[in-house]
């Protein structure tokens, strides 16, 4: 009897250890490839809407690809809660590829309905990136969880600081083929999230949240001896793969509302800036310069967000996660005050907006990460849902007004709002959080 009770642990644990270091592997290979795809559309993005739509528009064509990934995450972690996150990633490529075809289309017809459909399904991209970083630390040991979800994060860097430079070429290459301009970066980004829904479709495998379950049921320990968001014993966790079951767990959790709160506004801030930076270059350059300029600019500011998120993860590991959170805060304001006051001297505005990409990584990083570790194993993927739908609702709302902002009273204005949206969450982050076991019940 005590073998049998004895031998599951001895076996499982380096079963895990080789599942965790594959899955890490192929991750960080995937975000590459889609971080390519999400980063040429974005860079585009506002430009081809401002074409077709008008200046306005363009916040609220922004603001659609942002509401695609914040609406997709309720499906998408729904069948991950219920089928794993392999599904799940391959079905949210897939949907932000059929996106990018309708942004050619509608570039091609210039039929704005269709713009904002396409942009819209494009948030599938987005969406899949996103819930990535969620699925490195299902495995991952709690000492580590910060470093691991970080790593992912930071693969995204690759791909997306040379994606915006890539546009050009993209753009260049489509209207050779009778593509209609700027709507050829989009074609290179459907590309892109088709080849990363078929890795992962083929190779994603043992799936890492299905694992995780099979050894908490099991009692069996995932790495390091821990077993992955196990009840104690006696306990019950709560399950549910809804909205609302998500909400009726993180209402009571002091540390994960600071979580969701952290990623959403540091997300909001970084849109609403970030958004309007391509308009704002476009003030002051002729159309043969901005291309060119808004791909250095947006790889410079792409490079904060992912590039030293690895050290943002060992930090958060290291220093807490409120720590980190506040340090985001701080330089997400000065990212604020360095792009208001750049007028049109664009080296100034591009360190604020490297000093934005840093701000984002540390809310992201570590708001995520105490998020994932604040609730029960259950009820997660859910929680990690209802996180992505908020941030992305946020970071929506932020490119609608950017636009319109933008347009009545100029980017200055822009950035001090996006600096008066931060004082909440500095007294959000700085109030006490009582220390609560993820699995406590009641």
């Amino acid at each position: 009897m005590a073998t049998d009770l004895i031998a599951p642990r001895t076996v499982a644990r380096p079963d895990v250890t080789s599942i965790q270091r594959r899955t890490l592997r192929l991750l960080f290979t995937t975000q590459i490839i889609g971080g390519i795809g999400v980063t040429i559309g974005i860079a585009v993005g506002a430009l081809l809407a401002a074409r077709i739509a008008g200046t306005a528009m363009a916040g609220v064509a922004q603001s659609a690809g942002v509401v695609g990934a914040a609406l997709l995450a309720v499906p998408v972690t729904r069948i991950m809660a219920r089928h794993g996150r392999r599904p799940g990633l391959v079905v949210a490529y897939a949907v932000g590829a059929v996106g990018g075809v309708l942004v050619v289309l509608a570039a091609a017809t210039r039929w704005v309905p269709l713009l904002f459909l396409g942009m819209l399904l494009f948030g599938g991209g987005t969406a899949a990136n996103l819930q990535a970083r969620y699925t490195a630390v299902d495995l991952a040991e709690p000492a580590r969880r910060g470093r691991q979800l970080s790593l992912i994060v930071w693969a995204t860097t690759i791909g997306a600081v040379a994606a915006p430079n890539f546009a050009a070429l993209a753009d260049r290459v489509t209207t050779g083929w009778g593509l209609p301009p700027l709507a050829g970066p989009f074609a290179f980004s459907s590309v892109a999230f088709v080849l990363a829904a078929a890795v992962l479709l083929g190779l994603l495998r043992p799936d890492p949240l299905l694992t995780a379950r099979r050894l908490a049921a099991a009692g069996a320990p995932a790495t390091g001896g821990v077993t992955p968001a196990a009840a104690p014993v006696g306990v019950r966790a709560p399950t549910g793969a809804g909205m609302w079951a998500a909400w009726s767990v993180v209402r009571g959790r002091p540390a994960a509302r600071l979580g969701i709160a952290a990623v959403a506004v540091g997300h909001l801030v970084m849109v609403a800036v970030m958004a309007m930076t391509p308009v704002r270059l476009g003030e002051s350059h002729a159309d043969a310069d901005v291309l060119r300029l808004v791909g250095i600019v947006l790889s410079l500011h792409i490079a904060g967000m992912y590039a030293l998120s690895p050290l943002v993860g060992w930090l958060t590991d290291r220093l807490g996660r409120r720590a980190v959170i506040l340090g985001g805060v701080g330089l997400l304001l000065a990212a604020c005050a360095v792009a208001g006051t750049a007028g049109h001297h664009t080296p100034r505005l591009s360190v604020g907006l490297v000093l934005l990409g840093l701000g984002w990584s540390g809310t992201m990083v570590a708001g995520s990460t105490l998020l994932s570790e604040s609730v029960p194993a259950g009820v997660r993927p859910s929680v990690q849902g209802l996180s992505d739908l908020i941030m992305g609702l946020a970071g929506a709302g932020a490119a609608v007004a950017s636009g319109f902002v933008m347009q009545s009273a100029g980017y200055p204005v822009l950035t001090l709002l996006a600096a008066v949206a931060v004082v909440p969450l500095v007294a959000l982050a700085l109030r006490p959080v009582p220390t609560r076991a993820p699995d406590e019940e009641g």
